[in-house]
């Protein structure tokens, strides 16, 4: 499937989580849910601090199904795969709660949070502040923000918004163009996917293309398309402090000796 021909996915999934936001909305009050969301005490710091540590850091990904690639693992259980995630040595483990496309729910958010002591991104498509109090309720300590979705005016607001809740923001670009743009909005995590949500197409070349304009500063952090210790050890050589990665451990038989293995990069 050619860019020209292929349906815009991530149109049809930020319309979709529109329509979500606004039924969850009439389900759950604002008041009540900035109640629930006074109750949690996010770590945010912790988040960025664990992606910036002098090591190999991979966000480990829990996430049952893909757009690109459908089911990913039947029998998904995600509080014993971020289990495993942690006792292999993650840095971070990343839920995808969006549930049109990827089946995830903040029910497993929440149950995530409470087995493991890891930093959680609540992965999803945030388009509305209320989202925002969401991950915080359901214990989330950083979340993402997908520049391609979002206007410049609303990435700096919900990038505001979140650092005010103490929710870390891992700030998503596919190009330079949209990397100019979160360095813009202030972004200080930034992370390039290699897979444009688009088309579905995965190169590593923007992460490549990405890495000499990302300043020293800002953590870099790589996602998509990383299958062997050997990629993430040539991408940290171009300076990536991070590696966010699902498909690969989501399709293992063991999810934390998968992360093991991309781990041993450490020594390559």
């Amino acid at each position: 499937m050619t860019p020209a021909s292929a349906p815009d996915l991530l149109e049809a999934i930020v319309a979709a989580t529109r329509r979500i936001v606004a039924v969850r909305r009439d389900r759950e009050p604002r008041a009540m849910l900035e109640s629930r969301a006074a109750n949690r005490a996010p770590q945010g710091a912790r988040f960025r601090d664990a992606l910036a540590a002098g090591r190999v850091n991979i966000i480990a990904e829990c996430k049952r199904r893909s757009p690109s690639k459908g089911v990913l693992r039947a029998g998904y259980d995600p509080v014993a795969i971020a289990t495993a995630y942690e006792a292999a040595g993650a840095a971070a483990v990343s839920v995808l709660t969006e549930p049109t496309f990827f089946d995830g729910a903040l029910e497993h958010l929440a149950a995530v949070r409470a087995a493991v002591r890891l930093p959680l991104l609540r992965k999803d498509f945030l388009v509305d502040d209320y989202q925002l109090l969401e991950a915080r309720a359901n214990g989330a300590d950083a979340v993402l923000l997908i520049v391609a979705a979002l206007t410049d005016a609303r990435l700096a607001a919900l990038r505001d918004s979140a650092a005010a809740m103490g929710l870390a923001v891992l700030v998503e670009v596919h190009d330079v163009t949209e990397l100019a743009r979160a360095l813009d909005a202030g972004a200080d995590i930034i992370g390039v996917n290699n897979r444009n949500l688009r088309t579905l197409e995965v190169d590593t070349r923007a992460s490549e293309d990405a890495a000499t304009r990302i300043p020293a500063h800002v953590v870099a952090v790589s996602e998509s398309g990383l299958r062997t210790a050997g990629d993430v050890a040539r991408l940290r050589g171009l300076g990536y402090r991070a590696f966010l990665v699902g498909e690969r451990l989501m399709t293992s038989p063991d999810p934390g000796k998968a992360l093991r293995e991309l781990l041993v990069a450490e020594q390559l």
